[in-house]
């Protein structure tokens, strides 16, 4: 047994069989005393009764204790342990009536052994062979056979129905033990299960965040330095304006992978608004930017997810709209939502294809993440139209 319930409950059952071990005693003793002390017969024979008791005491603790205390017992043994008992009991119960109280000591027992296939047959032996065997031998009046007959029966009927009832809540309280076991095991695989569900959960998240950052920021460097190679040889001042470009967008980079790493603010928004950061990224991706409604301060999960919203739909532009397409790009404050719209007049894409990667599913799971809805509308050759809408809380009334 492990822990600390496991071991109050070994503590417990020691205790209540030294209080079964105190029962037997005093059972075993009275029963000795009352045949030392019978009237009838004589006293050689009360000896002989007496010494056919004494062996119950060693017999009980070499064996029947331990067996007592098996969970559960081997019914094999179980049987030869009570066989032998009541080989010694019997001839001592015939001999002598009063070694008949044994059967309070050797009754519980063959219910705690034996379970119900067997025990209310040994019951039976050990209250009515006693008394058929006593009236053979010593031929006692016909009042004395009919009330000790009444004894043994009322008694065979009381053992057996206290047994009974003592055996169901004993398997009762063992298939309530199996049953918690069963619980606890179950308990410890959902525990499992939840630990491994959040850790896939923080590794789609951490992806997500790789992807609409990192991954993003290295996509705009790459095309940065294309542009920058193309202008080299006859447009210098615009080459430098993209090195300027390229240098701001590497270092908001490092910073967008520190704040991953301490799980921050992404560092686009970090002290500044949400349309100041969209114009950011808007002039690094070479896209138009209009806000309308009143601008305000939103929640940051809100902020967050139009920001990692917009960067995604502008990777989508670059996959599917091609170099020469124009994006425009509108941020709509209202009372209760915020919406984005990532508009492309390039080639589009079917979105019902089946395609790889975070793109519009990262972009789907964000906003559900907060309560809002994406939608996208585009075809081959036609465009593409990305629109987000987060709920956000209505603005604040001056009094």
């Amino acid at each position: 047994m492990n822990g600390p319930a496991d071991a109050g409950g070994a503590y417990s059952w020691d205790r209540s069989f030294r209080l079964w071990d105190t029962y037997f005693a005093l059972i075993w003793l009275a029963t000795l005393v009352f045949v030392l002390g019978a009237g009838h017969p004589g006293w050689p024979v009360r000896v002989t009764a007496a010494a056919l008791l004494v062996p119950l005491v060693p017999l009980f603790l070499r064996v029947g204790r331990p067996l007592l205390r098996q969970d559960p017992p081997d019914a094999r043994k179980a049987l030869t342990y009570l066989g032998t008992m009541m080989a010694l009991f019997l001839p001592s119960a015939i001999l002598v009536g009063e070694t008949r109280l044994m059967t309070f000591a050797l009754v519980p027992q063959c219910f705690m052994t034996l379970r119900m296939r067997w025990a209310p047959t040994a019951v039976a032996v050990i209250n009515l062979a006693p008394v058929a065997g006593w009236a053979l031998l010593w031929r006692p009046s016909e009042q004395d056979v009919f009330f000790n007959g009444l004894f043994a029966v009322v008694t065979l009927v009381f053992s057996v129905a206290v047994g009974s009832y003592v055996i169901r809540i004993i398997e009762q309280s063992q298939e309530r033990a199996a049953l918690i076991a069963q619980l606890d095991t179950s308990r410890h695989e959902v525990s499992r299960l939840s630990a491994a569900h959040g850790a896939l959960a923080e590794r789609q998240r951490m992806a997500r965040e790789i992807h609409d950052t990192l991954a993003q920021g290295f996509t705009s460097l790459l095309m940065l330095i294309q542009a920058v190679e193309a202008e080299l040889d006859h447009d210098m001042p615009q080459a430098r304006r993209h090195l300027a470009l390229m240098d701001e967008t590497a270092r908001l980079n490092l910073a967008e992978a520190r704040a991953l790493v301490a799980d921050g603010t992404p560092a686009d928004l970090a002290g500044a608004t949400l349309p100041d950061a969209l114009f950011r990224l808007t002039a690094r991706h070479f896209a138009k930017l209009a806000v309308t409604g009143q601008v305000r301060p939103l929640p940051a999960g809100a902020e967050v997810v139009a920001l990692r919203s917009c960067q995604e739909a502008l990777t989508n532009c670059r996959k599917h709209a091609g170099s020469s397409a124009t994006v425009t790009i509108d941020l709509g404050y209202a009372d209760e939502s915020l919406t984005l719209s990532v508009r492309d007049d390039g080639h589009g894409f079917d979105p019902g294809a089946a395609r790889d990667g975070y793109g519009l599913a990262g972009l789907r799971a964000r906003a559900t993440e907060v309560g809002g809805t994406v939608r996208v509308h585009s075809a081959p050759g036609g465009g593409t139209t990305v629109t987000v809408r987060l709920p956000v809380p209505p603005p604040r009334s001056c009094s």
